[in-house]
């Protein structure tokens, strides 16, 4: 029974996901809502979650960069991309490491000096998004 209840537990938490209004509040700090080919970071970031070109290759999903500007495709790359840097957090629904993540890549959450600063500025904009 013990061995049943862990699996079921071990089962559940492996497709753990955050909630859709860590979803919503990823777009709207990243582009305010906007859909389509949205560039930033001086043209080196794309789509509604402004996607880098490394993030996308790190995510490792099929297909072409420039497919980030669609927002279907864009969730598969960050879902990716996160459930490899971030598979704890992922796991638990962490939205505080998930936002972080996001945005610092795969050091943020050992990230120090105005890093870190910038990263806590950020987080907390995106967490109060979530309300």
């Amino acid at each position: 029974m013990k061995s049943l209840f862990l699996s079921l537990a071990i089962a559940v938490t492996a497709h753990a996901a955050p909630p859709e209004k860590w979803w919503s509040a990823l777009h709207q700090i990243e582009t305010g809502g906007a859909i389509g080919p949205t560039l930033g970071d001086n043209g080196a970031a794309l789509g509604p979650y402004q996607i880098h070109r490394a993030y996308f290759k790190d995510s490792a999903v099929k297909g072409d960069y420039s497919q980030c500007a669609d927002l279907a495709f864009s969730r598969k790359v960050v879902t990716a991309y996160l459930k490899l840097y971030a598979p704890k957090a992922w796991a638990a629904g962490d939205c505080n490491v998930l936002f972080r993540t996001h945005n610092g890549g795969p050091a943020a959450m050992r990230a120090t000096g105005t890093t870190k600063k910038n990263l806590d500025r950020y987080a907390t904009k995106a967490l109060g998004l979530m309300k």
